[in-house]
Formats: C-alpha cells, structure tokens, sequence
C-alpha cells in the first residue's frame, strides 16, 4: 500500500474488490492519495504477477481509538476487482467462533524493518511467532500508560521476532491443515520485538458483522479456527505489583505505536 511511491503500510485482499487493513493506516482518508499493489514481492524489482489499483473508498472502524489502538481496523475498496491467480489469491478471514490458543504458531508478513534501527527491506519478509495469551500480554504491557489489551486485540511474537515500523496494516496468519487464516491486524507494539512485548494486533474474529456489513454482496470467506487441547493462557496469573519493578531511571524510548510516536517509559517486568 503506497502513498506518493513510498511503502506505507500493509493489507490483505479479502475479496476482488476489497482489501483489509488497519485503521491508523487510513488516517490519510483521501482516496486518490493510495494505490495498492497486489501479487508484489518486490519494492523496486521487477514483480512479473503484480497489478495495482487504485483506491475508491475507504471505511474506517467507527469506533476506533487512535490513542489506545482499539478497534484498529479499517477496509479500502480497489477502484475495480482483480481477477485471481497463483499470486493474487483473497484470504480466508477467523470467524468468530474462532479460538488462538497460548503459543499457537503463526506468522507474520510484510515490509517492514528487520530492526529498529534498520531500513526497511526491498524483499517481503515472513517471521513465524507464536500468539500470547491475552492474560499474559495484559501482564506485559501494564507498565505502558498507553496500551490497554482488550478483547478486540491479539497478542503474537518473541524476542526478536515480530512484527515492526511498516508492517501495520500486514497480517497475522496461522494454518489450519492446508488453509491460511488471517488472525489479526498489526497495529501497535514497541519496536521491534523487545524482550516481554509482544506486538498486539487487531483481533480479525471480533469484526466479522462489521467487515460483512461494510462489504455487502461481496465474496467474502470467515473460517473457523480451531485450537486442540486447553488453552495454557487462560490460567496464566501476573506476578504481584510488588514483584515488577519499577526503576525511577527506566530508559524512556520513542515508541512509535502505529503512525503515532509516543513517549513511554519501560519498567522492568519479571513475569
């Protein structure tokens, strides 16, 4: 997804006329000011099984939140459907009976920085990371004023891989037998895959009536994703304020949450 020739964020085609994303990548709502680019591999090699279009419409999350990241999901309609190939193919959507259990592997997709010091990739880049369960990325993320994990958020990664700066909007995507399931939306972490954050996504399965809603008439296919066995996460128990500590010299980082930078101050968490 480009805006003026410059990679901004990421999405996924879920039908022939329209792609998912995340809603602090549709701030910029002027629908001349986006192409898309799909079948693309390469941001400045020749990509053979690319077509691009342009954007006709764009629908943001009516309650979405550009301080807390809730509700950060947003869909852009292509000026005129694409035919499907080996290449450019829509993908299958969680419904919303779907489950993700603790440490269910999946992965995550797109340009963004290998690191946070880093350039961004001219090669689309794929890292596997397993989810972590809500109760544990709630933990993690108590000392950041402005991250608040809801139920409309999923939580994947590890230390040192994860998602970065222009992968919002990418998918998080686990497999179920032969079929690709998109889980989430990248929306918000602390670059890049810091020890004891997880990135935190969008929940895809919470938005199933909303994305049909917006997209009526329109091909769209919601799958339930299953997860065997009990659900580890769901007891997980945060350790006591008494053992996080909070250092009064905690280094305080520029913490780009989307498009946005904030200021956070990171304390130590032993989890």
């Amino acid at each position: 997804m480009h805006i003026k020739a410059m990679h901004v964020c990421g999405g996924t085609l879920i039908s022939d006329q329209w792609v998912l994303t995340a809603a602090h990548c549709a701030v910029i709502n002027s629908v001349d000011s986006w192409t898309l680019y799909l079948g693309r591999q390469s941001q400045s090699g020749s990509n053979v099984n690319e077509v691009k279009r342009k954007v006709s419409q764009i629908i943001v999350h009516p309650d979405y939140n550009n301080t807390l990241f809730n509700n950060d999901i947003a869909l852009m309609k292509l000026s005129s459907p694409v035919k499907f190939t080996d290449y450019i193919k829509p993908i299958c959507l969680a419904n919303n009976s779907s489950q993700f259990h603790n440490s269910t592997p999946c992965w995550a997709t797109g340009w963004g920085k290998l690191g946070k010091e880093d350039p961004s990739p001219d090669l689309l880049q794929e890292v596997p990371i397993p989810v972590i369960g809500q109760k544990q990325c709630s933990c993690n993320y108590v000392s950041v004023s402005e991250a608040n994990i809801t139920d409309e958020m999923i939580c994947a990664g590890q230390e040192n891989k994860g998602a970065c700066q222009g992968d919002s909007g990418g998918p998080l995507q686990c497999k179920q037998g032969g079929v690709w399931i998109q889980a989430g939306i990248t929306s918000f972490g602390i670059p890049c895959a810091l020890a004891g954050f997880p990135e935190v996504y969008a929940r895809v399965s919470q938005f199933q009536n909303w994305i049909m809603d917006q997209v009526a008439g329109a091909s769209v296919g919601f799958v339930k994703f299953t997860s065997n066995g009990v659900d580890q996460g769901s007891s997980f128990v945060c350790r006591s304020a008494d053992n996080v500590t909070s250092v009064a010299t905690a280094p305080t980082v520029a913490t780009e949450f989307g498009f946005v930078v904030i200021s956070v101050t990171i304390f130590n968490l032993f989890l």
